[in-house]
């Protein structure tokens, strides 16, 4: 027997070595698979924060153990030279590359199998991210441009749902309401104003004929963060928000004069019905409160 037809005492702890490691990552990678699917079925069934972490780092976990024990075992890692030969094969060659050919294709299709694993392993975990979405809640559609004043002509009432004449608001009077039904709608509660006779609006166009008897109405809600505005300065007509202390000129449309809020607050417009009641015949004029991301759309 010739030395390189010798067995060498290392080549089968080598295959036996890469055997165990083929089943270490095909392990890691079934591993990360079962707990990714585990993890979007905990998603879907409500959420459970323990779970979920143990799922995570339980997927996380093993595709990592899977991409390190594949770079240590099928990578190489070392640097190979050699002269160069002849392009040419010869009879000899062509049946020794043929003959380790054959013997490695066991190998490769092992090979092929570790990469479907990962690649699952990666697809299942992604999909499974996905679910969390659920819980940032349906899309708001139109819910942060209007208000329960839009629509139908509604009445304004009190906290106990008590309707309103422009006589129950003296001058100088500052009154919470609703548009009736809706008494617990966080974005309806409105401000009513009597200003004095003797003060001048300064209102543009059409919100003229928005004010009943010298009363007028406009979100309670700051456009800086959304606290309720209420302390009337009725000498100089001004609405200040005790949060950030944003101050509006309720004679000019509530512009904002002081503070870091930078639209006025929407103004409502009202009328009176048959009976005598303040009603509001529309929305307000403006989404009301703080901006939001496509506001102005």
């Amino acid at each position: 027997m010739t030395p390189a037809e010798t067995p060498q005492p290392g080549d089968a702890n080598e295959g036996v070595d890469a055997d165990r490691s083929e089943r270490i990552v095909a392990g890691a990678f079934g591993l990360a698979v079962i707990a990714a699917i585990c993890l979007g079925i905990t998603y879907w069934n409500g959420g459970q924060t323990q779970i979920e972490g143990v799922l995570l780092a339980t997927a996380f976990g093993s595709i990592g153990i899977g991409i390190v024990v594949w770079a240590k075992a099928f990578m190489p890692d070392d640097e190979v030279t050699e002269e160069r030969k002849s392009v040419a094969s010869d009879e000899e060659d062509v049946a020794e590359f043929t003959a380790d050919f054959e013997a490695g294709t066991t190998g490769l299709k092992r090979r092929r199998l570790l990469t479907s694993l990962a690649g699952t392993a990666f697809a299942a975990l992604g999909g499974a991210l996905l679910f969390p979405i659920r819980s940032l809640g349906p899309r708001p559609g139109r819910d942060l441009k209007v208000t329960p004043y839009a629509g139908a002509v509604k009445r304004l009432v009190t906290e106990d749902e008590q309707p309103i004449r422009p006589d129950d608001l003296p001058v100088d009077g500052v009154l919470t309401v609703w548009p009736e039904g809706h008494t617990h709608a966080a974005d309806a509660p409105t401000l009513l104003i009597r200003t004095r006779p003797t003060q001048e609006l300064h209102l543009q166009g059409e919100k003229v004929g928005w004010v009943v008897g010298g009363i007028i109405a406009y979100s309670k809600l700051c456009t800086h963060v959304g606290c309720p505005v209420g302390l009337y300065q009725a000498e100089e007509g001004l609405l200040l928000c005790p949060c950030h202390q944003s101050t509006f000129d309720v004679l000019d449309g509530a512009r904002p004069v002081f503070g870091p809020a930078a639209r006025p607050l929407p103004q409502l417009p009202l009328d009176v019905d048959d009976d005598g009641f303040l009603i509001a015949t529309g929305d307000f004029e403006a989404p009301v409160g703080p901006g939001f991301w496509d506001r102005g759309r």
